[in-house]
């Protein structure tokens, strides 16, 4: 039986996190995101990142506690997010994501959805790994 669907792209992700309001802040002012919803009685918050979501959930919110213990040095609730970022201009991002406090990880080329490219490792403030891919070489 065939798949009766075919995958567009990545939809939402969602953090589970210690401090929405810092997370906000970082994924608004570093990254560029933009508040699409807030939900507080359930404990989701919501961000636009281009055509996807990113999706905050306090740990002691009403979804956040269904999730077991916060992320932190003896787990993670995700690997890394990867968001696809044009242009893609090493100097120019390293240059704002130092001016703002991001912690920066490895630098290389990596494969993506559209081949491989520019990547910039980079730490959120709960120590989320996030990664910030350019277009194919």
């Amino acid at each position: 039986m065939s798949i009766p669907f075919r995958l567009q792209q990545i939809d939402h992700i969602v953090l589970r996190v210690r401090d929405v309001a810092v997370m906000q802040a970082f994924y608004c002012d570093v990254l560029g995101c933009s508040v699409e919803r807030d939900q507080a009685e359930i404990g989701l918050l919501q961000l636009r990142a281009g055509s996807s979501l990113i999706d905050l959930v306090p740990v002691d919110g009403k979804l956040g506690r269904m999730g077991g213990a916060a992320p932190g040095a003896e787990g993670r609730n995700l690997d890394h997010l990867c968001l696809r970022v044009d242009p893609f201009d090493r100097d120019a991002i390293v240059a704002h994501l130092r001016s703002h406090g991001a912690r920066l990880g490895d630098f290389g080329a990596r494969y993506g959805a559209e081949g491989k490219g520019p990547s910039q490792y980079l730490f959120d403030p709960e120590d989320n790994m996030v990664e910030l891919k350019g277009p194919p070489a």
